[in-house]
């Protein structure tokens, strides 16, 4: 028998929300058209749960789509936070905070000396991307169909997150020239890539190395080695983009994981512990060429905000050795259980450490055109169902799992349970 889902408050709240609200949400995939169902209005958070304005509780595994890794209102991150808002909230000055974070961050990222901060990744991709065009003296993006690196018009093509649940292949009101200089090739397609550098001078080379909006579909073997060895090859420079990734699947990010140094690496999400901050970072040399120690021209009023820093010194503190092998542990117990609790229903559970996506695919899914072709019917269904039954999973399938350092093995079993019902129920 299906479950229901008590929803009267947030149904009321929606209808509020249409009028002034374009969707009615801040941000697409929360509308959560994707599973057919209006979205779910979020009273509270606690530990690995939530709990929205119907009194529904929720094994959460969205983590406000990842910068909670130690869970929703960590103690010694609401205390770091609530102790900086008693001596101001933004002085649009510097703060020891910043030097303290920039410090932390260089000494944990391999590819990063220096940093500038910034208020959201978007804006970070975007100052890395104009920075890289700068050292260059090129114009030319190379980046990879189903790819995410924030609603940059340049970069709308092709891209997953929130286009890909949309079905939208790029936006209106993006200028046909602004797209002009991004050529798109497909992921983990060597000879792809091979053919688009004798091609095309690029400025940068442009790849999240633990691609995660278009599902998690991690980079075949020797793929990453092979984009710095291109960008080396074409004069370009190498840009990861780890506003997912980084910090999260690893203590230095995938650079760490892989072994592969990108020339820049754009961060967000775990840099802010829960507020809004994202980063851009390179070597040195590079990193002069910012404003005002150089002519590249960034700046925001924000960035660096010091309750964002004092949530991110606070999450980070936390995160030592033993915190990631804890969720790596956290992380196959939940992927091997999904894979059990399918029960012959035809998917694909990929997973990295604070990472994991749910494809419903016969195949596996090595790029944007498996990650398109997914049952997305039966998917939403089961995202119904596990709602129904207390588990709140990204609403779309192109989206990934955040599970965090405050899921236990008991919420793993509870969700491995109701999946298992959630799957019986689409079979």
């Amino acid at each position: 028998m299906a479950a229901t889902l008590r929803d009267t408050r947030s149904a009321e709240l929606y209808e509020r929300a249409l009028q002034y609200l374009p969707g009615g949400v801040n941000s697409p995939v929360r509308a959560m058209r994707a599973i057919g169902r209006s979205p779910i209005f979020i009273e509270r958070g606690s530990g690995a749960e939530i709990t929205d304005v119907d009194g529904n509780t929720y094994i959460d595994y969205v983590c406000s789509w990842g910068p909670l890794i130690l869970g929703h209102a960590n103690p010694a991150v609401v205390e770091a936070i609530t102790a900086a808002a008693a001596t101001g909230t933004t002085y649009g000055a510097p703060t020891a905070g910043e030097v303290d974070l920039a410090e932390e961050i260089s000494r944990r990222v391999p590819g990063i000396e220096m940093l500038r901060m910034t208020s959201s990744g978007t804006e970070a991709a975007m100052s890395a991307i104009r920075l890289a065009r700068a050292a260059t003296g090129r114009e030319k993006l190379l980046k990879f169909a189903g790819a995410y690196h924030g609603h940059l018009d340049g970069l709308l093509a092709q891209a997953g997150s929130g286009l890909a649940t949309a079905s939208l292949p790029s936006s209106p009101g993006v200028p046909a020239a602004a797209t002009a200089a991004t050529v798109v090739v497909p992921w983990n397609d060597a000879a792809a890539v091979e053919r688009a550098i004798a091609q095309h001078d690029f400025a940068a080379i442009l790849a999240e190395p633990y691609p995660a909006n278009m599902g998690l579909v991690p980079p075949a073997p020797g793929f990453l080695d092979l984009l710095a060895e291109s960008a080396t090859q074409n004069g370009a420079l190498l840009v990861f983009d780890e506003v997912i990734s980084g910090l999260r699947v690893a203590r230095g990010g995938a650079q760490e994981l892989t072994g592969v140094l990108p020339d820049i690496t754009v961060l967000g999400k775990v840099i802010g512990g829960g507020l809004p901050a994202a980063a851009y970072g390179a070597s040195r040399d590079l990193m002069e060429r910012i404003a005002p120690a150089g002519d590249v021209y960034q700046a925001g009023t924000l960035s660096g905000n010091p309750l964002a820093v004092a949530a991110a010194l606070a999450t980070l503190r936390q995160l030592d050795e033993q915190a990631y092998l804890r969720l790596q542990a956290t992380t196959e117990q939940l992927a091997d259980g999904l894979r059990e609790a399918a029960d012959g229903v035809p998917v694909q559970v990929v997973s990295t450490t604070g990472l994991l996506t749910v494809f419903f695919s016969q195949e596996p899914v090595h790029d944007y055109a498996g990650a398109t072709a997914c049952d997305t019917d039966r998917h939403a269904a089961w995202c119904r169902a596990l709602l129904a039954r207390g588990v709140y999973p990204p609403p779309s399938q192109f989206e990934a799992w955040f599970p965090s350092l405050a899921h236990t093995a008991e919420h793993v079993e509870r969700t491995i349970e109701a999946a298992a019902a959630a799957f019986a129920e689409v079979a």
